[in-house]
């Protein structure tokens, strides 16, 4: 009976009006608005399905496309089953603490791909990073590259360059396809994404139909990756 009545709460919350929302448990209105009236416990608990229905509407119609990697862009296992989405920023301290989580967790997940989509939204540095980060894909460097870049102190273009040449990267090439605007779709498509998904800072990780906000650790997504394997 919960969870009909829990549906019932659902529906309130979604906006569903008097009699109507009552009526989803399919107990009758006066059963379910007594119940829940002495049960409120419940709402938070619908309150958290609803928010993630709503999470699953929005992933659903963008996941092939979130989850295809810019080429290169990838860490782990680039044929892994499982997809783990991070939206970073070389600026953000955060997604450097989480730097480690994510490590751990490829070692502990053969079958994990993490997809890294490059969403500089702290500093014009961090654009110049991200610009960077894809030209090390484009010539198979990005781990290396992305470890370097957040190993680095600051975002200067000497901190850029410092971490380019740490990678290995034809610095020339580079800095040849960046000037050219090869990068600036990639970007602007990160952009899109994310505000569909209403992210709003940097990491966020979305994995199976969850989205983790922030440097949440190694336990949290470890969690939800294995609730996407078994889904």
């Amino acid at each position: 009976m919960r969870s009909f009545l829990i549906t019932a709460a659902i529906a309130l919350l979604a906006g569903f009006a008097g009699a109507a929302a009552w009526d989803f448990s399919g107990l009758g209105p006066e059963r379910t608005r007594d119940y829940l009236m002495a049960n409120p416990e419940v709402l938070p608990e619908a309150m958290g399905e609803l928010q993630r229905r709503d999470m699953m509407a929005r992933i659903e119609p963008l996941r092939d496309e979130l989850e295809q990697p810019y080429p290169g862009a990838v860490l782990g296992n680039p044929d892994g089953e499982i997809t783990l989405v991070e939206f970073s920023d070389y600026a953000c301290g955060f997604c450097r603490q989480s730097l480690e989580d994510v490590n751990d967790l490829i070692a502990s997940n053969p079958d994990l791909r993490v997809v890294i989509r490059e969403y500089p939204v702290l500093s014009a540095g961090s654009a110049d990073a991200a610009r960077m980060a894809l030209a090390a894909a484009d010539q198979g460097r990005f781990e290396a590259f992305h470890n370097a870049m957040f190993a680095q102190d600051g975002l200067s273009a000497e901190a850029i360059e410092a971490a380019a040449e740490q990678a290995g990267l034809n610095l020339a090439a580079a800095n040849a396809a960046i000037a050219a605007g090869a990068y600036e779709t990639q970007l602007q498509n990160n952009v899109f994404l994310g505000q569909s998904l209403r992210i709003s800072g940097t990491p966020a990780f979305i994995v199976g139909d969850q989205v983790l906000d922030g440097a949440v650790g190694f336990d949290p997504l470890s969690e939800a990756i294995a609730e996407a394997r078994d889904s």
